[in-house]
């Protein structure tokens, strides 16, 4: 088996006037656990439906664990599976009558109590889903995604509306799920906590193009705004701290609280390596930039235009 669950070169995809995907190239590892993000209209939920063979795509090559999802689509839909927004299920139903009506759609399905095992419903298993709380519910959505085996699962929007309590419920599970490292996982979702929680890789779709494409880490130090270290010392310092990228930018009316920002040049553990050398610390924290506000600056950085189709004479 090859490690790529995933590889698209050149998709695109127009609808009417307007290009949807303008030329997209990913790969997905096999066991990855892959977050696609853009704003509305971006071309992330066409380019997941194409993936999952439901809807055609206008040019480029896709393959999905080996198979063209826009002619083999028979053959794919036995090996992933699929966590929209919301499922519809007999409310009225066991959570292991749930499971067992839909393993019985796989040719091989996993065995029923394995997968309520799996996702944490074993004490739920004779209760009726009307009586699961949210982050229950959210799991069972999950197990039914999961009760063929799928070697790929897409999940689109896994926390939405839930309460805080049910949200770590449902990204600690997914957490253990990506530690098992036997199922890839392509997470679309507007929570930038749960890329932050679950994923070590994202690609960001923008106007239908790539305009990021590897780690969380990689985006903050490319868009994030400046660090901020927050010292505490026992005593004023004598001189002023100096070291490429770093500015003091405020302290306190005894000289002791001082707030510094880094833009990358010196490291946090290099400042404090510094200011240990000439004064006794008593408290650091460091503040990273929002992914929030990373996302944004990295938005408002991508200006590639819309590039609509021409047309046909």
């Amino acid at each position: 088996m090859t490690d790529i669950a995933v590889e698209v070169r050149g998709l695109t995809k127009s609808y009417g006037n307007v290009n949807a995907l303008a030329g997209i190239d990913l790969q997905i590892g096999h066991g990855e656990v892959f977050a696609l993000l853009g704003p509305n209209g971006a071309g992330k939920t066409t380019t997941v439906e194409i993936l999952e063979g439901y809807r055609h795509r206008d040019g480029g090559e896709v393959a999905v664990l080996g198979l063209d999802p826009g002619r083999q689509r028979a053959r794919l839909k036995k090996h992933i599976g699929i966590v929209l927004q919301s499922t519809g299920v007999d409310r009225f139903l066991t959570v292991a009558e749930t499971i067992a009506m839909y393993s019985g759609y796989y040719p091989r399905p996993r065995p029923v109590d394995e997968v309520i095992e799996v996702v944490g419903l074993t004490e739920k298993r004779n209760s009726r889903v009307v009586k699961l709380s949210g982050g229950q519910q959210r799991r069972l959505d999950v197990a039914i995604a999961l009760c063929g085996d799928p070697q790929l699962l897409f999940l689109d929007e896994p926390t939405i509306g839930l309460d805080v309590v049910s949200k770590q419920a449902v990204r600690a599970f997914l957490t253990e799920l990506r530690d098992r490292g036997d199922t890839t996982i392509v997470l679309t979702t507007h929570d930038l906590a749960d890329i932050e929680r679950l994923c070590r890789r994202l690609v960001v779709i923008d106007r239908g193009r790539v305009v990021h494409d590897g780690t969380l880490g990689a985006l903050h130090e490319r868009y994030g705004s400046r660090r901020r270290v927050l010292v505490e010392l026992d005593e004023q310092l004598s001189a002023p701290i100096e070291l490429p990228g770093v500015v003091q930018e405020s302290s306190s009316a005894n000289g002791r609280l001082i707030t510094f920002s880094l833009d990358g040049s010196t490291t946090a553990g290099e400042l404090v390596g510094r200011l240990a050398s000439v004064a006794q610390l008593r408290d650091i924290s460091v503040q990273e930039p929002a992914i929030e506000d990373v996302i944004a600056r990295l938005y408002a950085s991508s200006t590639t235009p819309p590039h609509p189709r021409r047309s046909r004479p």
